[in-house]
């Protein structure tokens, strides 16, 4: 590994934002310190429903000993086919207690879709919310599954809400029906309330997951072509959530993040789940997006982060607006997808009294490797900064090894340790994405940039089509 490549744009970090960071330690590990040293901090609150830190971490030993039981061993795939939930936070952290590789899945995916890519993975168990289970049923027999389990939605609301979903009025029914359907047990098709509740918790002796184990099959695709599950390990994980505390400075035990990104999707896996975990935050969890949703969230547990998408942030910002909601308590949010309009950029900001940046990314970063300084140095329409630890050339796209004269367009090649492993069962899609030169291995990005003095990066064109997971746009664009 040579250490000798410029790095111009460190001057241009935010004051207090290291050049590197390190991490030493599986998310699992991380899950089991946070809960260790805030026990009694709410760790999630799902449409008010709250579980601690504590109570969040034996919840996990006891779904990762119901998973062992069902079989599930170290390096096996277990699917997540969940929307955003409490029992998705438990399954996820679950699944790689035990040594298991989660893969992510879109519930409101078509059977055909979820096809491809849990044949694909070879997931032996998948964790299934009820309304997607006969989509996964139907094309289990072209799947290695061994084991379905149900996840009830209504199981994760406060004793209240779940009690009211079964009164005899229409809103009720239309909302109970909107959660939950019908499936028919057995065997090998079982519910995951009484899975976990029957489960003693797994013997603290077993052992944690190592930095080099494969903790994420995240599938990533173009709008053409088919889906490509990246591979990536617990220590690109872990550290792309060290560099986002590096980059956000959020102080350990204060923050409250909101996560209506979805974490099937990367961008939300790891700014609302795994960095709220390590930074001790209270997530408050959405199931979907939903403006007055996330407003009556405000008035009750107001955030103090939040990330998300242009729209999201157009769109509550009127909504404030028009109702007198005081937003004030967000003072970072990070924004990604798609390009940030400085008018929404200044709209979310009068709104917020915040401070609203860009994030660049893709599945195969982890996702984030770019963004814009948390600072008054940020600049609405760039990419940003390479993150701590990232470096970043801009080549010939016909010959990737050779790099441009400064200022000319070229293709991003990004180094660092969040840089996933390749793509699952994929070698020639591996090779082609993945170069090694200088000593480092390269991630070609596929996007046209140009960079200025300062390191700031601006996006001009793709060379190759937009990548999309869980029907977001992984990184922000320049181009409709």
């Amino acid at each position: 590994m040579t250490d000798d490549l410029p790095r111009p744009w460190l001057s241009s970090y935010a004051p207090g934002v290291p050049a590197d960071v390190e991490v030493d330690e599986p998310v699992t590990s991380t899950l089991r310190r946070i809960a260790e040293a805030y026990p009694a901090r709410i760790a999630t609150d799902f449409l008010g429903a709250v579980t601690t830190y504590d109570a969040l971490q034996r919840r996990v030993d006891k779904a990762a000993e119901a998973l062992r039981q069902l079989g599930v061993k170290p390096g096996e795939r277990v699917a997540l086919v969940l929307p955003n939930c409490a029992t998705h936070v438990v399954a996820f952290y679950a699944v790689l207690r035990i040594g298991g590789v989660v893969v992510e899945h879109n519930p409101t995916y078509t059977a055909s879709e979820l096809e491809h890519q849990l044949a694909d993975s070879g997931a032996v168990v998948a964790i299934v919310w009820e309304k997607a289970t006969a989509a996964v049923l139907s094309v289990r027999e072209h799947t290695a599954l061994r084991t379905i389990v149900t996840v009830n939605l209504a199981a994760d609301l406060p004793a209240i809400k779940r009690v009211a979903l079964y009164l005899p009025v229409p809103a009720a029914r239309k909302t109970l029906a909107s959660m939950r359907s019908r499936v028919r047990l057995g065997n090998d098709v079982l519910r995951w309330d009484r899975l976990v509740s029957r489960a003693h918790p797994l013997a603290a002796d077993f052992p944690q997951p190592s930095l080099d184990d494969t903790a994420l099959l995240q599938y990533t695709g173009g709008t053409t072509g088919t889906p490509k599950g990246a591979v990536l390990r617990h220590q690109q994980v872990a550290v792309n959530a060290a560099q986002g505390l590096a980059w956000t400075q959020h102080s350990i035990g204060t923050e409250t993040v909101y996560a209506a990104l979805p974490f099937f999707h990367a961008f939300g896996l790891m700014l609302c789940l795994t960095y709220g975990v390590l930074t001790a935050s209270t997530m408050v969890i959405f199931p979907k997006f939903d403006v007055d949703a996330v407003l009556k969230a405000q008035r009750r547990r107001p955030a103090t982060f939040f990330p998300g998408v242009p729209p999201m942030f157009q769109r509550l910002a009127v909504a404030a607006r028009r109702t007198g909601t005081d937003l004030t308590t967000i003072t970072h949010s990070i924004s990604g997808a798609m390009a940030l309009s400085p008018e929404t950029a200044a709209s979310w900001e009068e709104v917020t009294g915040g401070l609203i940046v860009e994030g660049y990314g893709m599945t195969e970063t982890s996702p984030v490797a770019l963004g814009s300084p948390m600072s008054a140095a940020r600049r609405p329409g760039m990419l940003g900064l390479p993150f701590p630890s990232t470096y970043m050339r801009v080549v010939d796209p016909e010959n990737p090894t050779h790099d441009v004269e400064p200022g000319q367009d070229g293709e991003l090649l990004l180094a660092g340790p969040q840089v996933f492993e390749g793509y699952w069962n994929r070698p020639e899609e591996t090779a082609a994405a993945l170069i090694q030169d200088r000593g480092r291995t390269w991630l070609r990005t596929g996007d046209v940039v140009t960079v200025d003095d300062d390191g700031f990066v601006r996006l001009i064109d793709r060379i190759k089509e937009v990548i999309i997971t869980g029907g977001f746009n992984v990184y922000p664009s320049q181009v409709e």
